[in-house]
Order: structure tokens, then C-alpha cells, then sequence
């Protein structure tokens, strides 16, 4: 972590992930370091500096996360990046400056020493006369070193959408319509409309959007700016051209998505969701996963979008929701949310095994027989072809066996499964799901639970491994 502290600020994305031996051990330590872009260099090193000092409390765990308003550092005994994304530290470490350059900087700052002292002798003068006059801001609150969103007019609003028109509409959700829109700049956008009917004052407003539109991620809709009237909020972010990943899974696009696409559109939205949850400097909990909310770049690359508009969750603190659970597609929503509104990063884990059954199948979520009256539910589907070892016949009968190993995707269907299950605590991690895709092997089977309304009740199964390393277990777990 040193290293990391060390290395991160002379990287041009202020970034660095790497990993250590333990020596005399066969554990490896996996960690990153990561400034905000908009902070000097010296800023970032003292920021990493403070937040190497905190992670002395962390230990000895094999976990430790510490954060700060501009910078984030974590270490753990567990994979939470793949090999060949770390970064090679080694030229960020040395010394590289020669003695004779030293020399030459040194008499370089002697020579201004005099000038600049006088300078600052008479900047204190200056300033001493004008504080006096003004009020001191002493917050400092956690978005002061991140950059204000662009705002928009209503009026360029308006026009580039046709005053909202129905030809312009691309749909819409639980928090309002969306709209396709093209700016005086020639760029096209999508603009959503949604009421904020809150309470909240104008400087939280304002901090929770600078937080929105600074997450930037391969695998997050941009939010480039908003405009605001009345009680109204028109957030505006990326236009996806291909639409939303539902429209090619059960919709009207002629186009079927293959094996390859699939599961990088898997790999990509759990990248997504673990940095909302654990990457970015504060935790973000999503809340309505699902396929029409993952969009699809021109090369089939998913971003997920709608978490703009979701309360952001600090960490260890949890909310209870259950009007806004009620409002989204039954289906996706974990139970602990939709029955007592308890919310925690594990919500979006549940939504994200839903989703990864209905990319597998080409299947929607609310039954496989398309029958509302008679339909069983696909997650109870896959977990019904769990139990008879059968679960490869929840395969997508228009992809090409030739595209797939059998037992990848039966793995996959797994983790599915295991991001399902009804004891919170019995769900991955958003970073775990990303390493067990990434090595394509499961650490733990999971166990099947089924809900009801007024009485929780977890069914407990003694699992075969599908791995021929692993010996048969069971998991006893206590229903509420």
C-alpha cells in the first residue's frame, strides 16, 4: 500500500492496481489506489497519505478499504480485479531525477525565494484587509473537489425535443419518460423528465448532483448535465443507439444477440454495479436492475443506466423504501426490499441473478409459459432445473450450441442463482461476482429459499459440487 500511495499520483489517470506476495506466505494481496482527476498532484498524495494511515485500523484483517472525499484505497486477501488489469508500478517508484537536476532546481527556487516571499507579504496585506468583509465557508463537505455539472436551459430543452413530442419518446419507467434529443451542438442525447417532489435543500440537491455526474465508468450512462423548472428534472445523459438490452432479448429488434455478446453484456453490468457499490467514493445502490435499464453501445457493450436518480446509501447505513419497491417490476426486486423495504448493496446483487436468467433463456422474468395465470416464474424455473441437474435446458433455444461449453454456462446460471438466494448474507459481493466470472469458477453453490408474504421460509439442500476439486456440502441456514 505504500507502493500504491507512492505510484498513484505520478500515473496520468491517478490510478493503480497491484498485487503482493506475502512473503514467507502463499497469499497473495490484491490492492488499488485512485485520486480524483481534477485534484493536483500533491493534493492526491497527501489525500493517499492520510488514508494510508487509516488503513493501519484495518488490519490484521485481510480487507481494508479506506476513504476520503478525493481518493480511495482497499486492499484484500481476495481477487477483486482480473491479472491483467493491474498496472506496473515499478517505473512510478524510483528516483529517476539526476543529482544535476536536483542542483538545477534547487538554485532555480533559491533564486525566487526572495521574490516570492515578498510576494506573499503582500498577498497576506491584501488579504487581511478584504476578510474581514466576507463570511468564511468552513465546510467542507464531500463534493467540494469534484466539478459542477453543465446546465441546460428549458428552452434548448424543449426545442430538442419537439416540447416533449411522442415521436421524440423512448420510453419510460418507475422516475419518468425519456426522450431522444439533439442539441444546438449537433450531439444527440436522451433527456429524462421526472418530478422531484422533495423536501431536501438546495445545497444537498446540488452535492448529489456533482456525485451523479461525476461517476464515470466503460460501463455507466454518462450524465452530462440537467436542467431544471419548477419541481421538474431533466437529467441529460448518452444516447445508446441500439436501444435497451429487453428490445433484443423479447422485443422488436430482428437482431439475436450471440453467446459472446451475452455473456460480456453478464460481465459488463456486474463491472458496473461493483463500482458503483465499492469503486466509487460513495456507496451507490441502484435499486431497479433489470434489462430495461442495461443499454447497449454500438458494439453490444452494456452501460447501465437510471442510477442518476436513486438515493445514493452511505456505507453501513441502510433505508427503508418499501413505496419505491412496490412501484418497480415485482420480479426484480429482492425480498427483504418489496416485503419490509430494508435496502442494502444485496438489492442490486438479487436483480443482477434475475437479469443473468433472462440472458441465458431469452426468457422474461415473469413466467416461462407465457401465461400469466398458469406461468411459473423463471427464477423458480431455473431453480426447479437446479434441483434435477438439468439447468442447461434453461439455454436460449436460438443460440448455437457450437458458441458455448456447456459447463460454462450451467457455471454461470450458478452465480445466477447464488446472487438469488434469500438470506442476504448468503449473496455475493458485486466484486466477487466479477472475479467468479472473470476465472469462470464458483467458491460456493447456492442454496434454494423460498418466500412468502407473511412468513419467510428457507429451504436448505444438501448441493453436489459441479467441481471435481470441491466435496459435497451442505449450508444450514435459519429463516425468519
Amino acid at each position: 500500500m505504500s507502493d500504491l500511495r507512492t505510484a498513484a499520483p505520478r500515473t496520468s489517470n491517478y490510478y493503480v492496481a497491484s498485487t503482493r506476495r506475502v512473503t514467507n506466505g502463499n497469499r497473495t494481496v490484491y490492492a488499488i489506489a485512485q485520486c480524483y482527476l481534477n485534484l493536483s498532484q500533491s493534493a492526491c498524495q497527501e489525500c493517499l497519505n492520510f488514508r494510508y494511515s487509516s488503513l493501519d485500523a484495518c488490519l490484521p484483517g485481510t480487507n481494508g478499504r479506506a476513504v476520503d472525499n478525493g481518493c480511495f484505497m482497499r486492499y484484500s486477501s481476495t481477487p477483486f480485479f482480473r491479472i491483467n488489469q493491474t498496472t506496473d508500478i515499478t517505473p512510478f517508484l524510483g528516483d529517476d531525477n539526476s543529482s544535476k537536476k536536483w542542483y538545477i532546481i534547487g538554485g532555480v527556487v533559491g533564486g525566487v525565494c526572495l521574490l516570492l516571499l515578498v510576494l506573499t507579504f503582500f498577498l497576506w496585506k491584501f488579504r487581511s484587509k478584504n476578510t474581514s468583509s466576507r463570511p468564511q465557508d468552513k465546510s467542507t463537505g464531500s463534493t467540494d473537489l469534484l466539478q459542477g455539472p453543465a446546465k441546460y436551459s428549458y428552452d434548448d430543452i424543449k426545442i430538442a425535443t419537439n416540447s416533449f413530442s411522442d415521436e421524440h419518446s423512448l420510453g419510460g419507467g418507475v422516475f419518468g419518460e425519456v426522450y431522444k434529443a439533439t442539441l444546438k451542438d449537433g450531439n444527440t442525447v436522451a433527456i429524462k423528465k421526472t418530478i422531484m417532489a422533495s423536501s431536501r435543500g438546495k445545497t444537498h440537491f446540488d452535492d448529489e448532483l456533482k456525485i451523479i455526474c461525476n461517476v464515470h465508468h466503460r460501463h455507466l450512462i454518462r450524465i452530462l448535465g440537467y436542467c431544471n423548472k419548477g419541481p421538474s428534472l431533466f437529467p441529460v445523459h448518452e444516447y445508446m443507439d441500439n436501444g435497451s438490452l429487453d428490445q433484443f432479448l423479447y422485443g422488436d429488434k430482428s437482431m439475436n444477440l450471440n453467446w459472446r455478446q451475452r455473456f460480456e453484456i453478464i460481465y459488463g453490468t456486474a463491472r458496473g454495479l461493483a463500482y458503483l457499490h465499492e469503486q466509487y467514493h460513495v456507496t451507490i445502490i441502484h435499486r431497479d436492475i433489470k434489462t430495461r435499464n442495461i443499454l447497449l453501445d454500438n458494439e453490444f457493450q452494456p452501460k447501465i443506466a437510471e442510477f442518476g436518480l436513486l438515493r445514493l446509501l452511505a456505507e453501513d447505513k441502510t433505508h427503508h423504501s418499501t413505496k419505491l419497491a412496490e412501484s418497480m417490476d415485482s420480479c426484480y426486486v429482492a425480498p427483504e426490499y418489496a416485503i419490509h423495504g430494508q435496502l442494502s448493496v444485496k438489492v442490486d446483487t438479487y436483480s443482477f441473478g434475475i437479469v443473468v436468467l433472462e440472458i441465458i433463456s431469452g426468457k422474461r422474468c415473469h413466467n416461462v409459459k407465457g401465461d400469466e395465470s398458469v406461468g411459473q416464474s423463471l427464477l423458480d424455473h431455473a431453480w426447479d432445473l437446479y434441483d434435477s441437474n438439468t439447468h442447461s435446458i434453461l439455454v436460449d433455444e436460438r443460440l448455437d450450441p457450437s458458441e458455448y461449453a456447456i459447463e460454462d454456462v450451467k457455471k454461470i446460471i450458478e452465480i445466477a442463482l447464488m446472487c438469488t438466494q434469500s438470506p442476504v448474507s448468503a449473496r455475493p459481493a458485486m466484486s466477487e461476482v466479477v472475479s467468479l466470472l472473470s476465472d469462470k469458477s464458483l467458491y460456493e453453490m447456492p442454496v434454494r429459499s423460498t418466500f412468502h408474504e407473511e412468513d419467510i421460509k428457507i429451504k436448505v439442500d444438501t448441493l453436489a459440487s459441479v467441481s471435481s476439486n470441491a466435496t459435497n456440502s451442505s449450508i444450514q441456514l435459519t429463516g425468519r
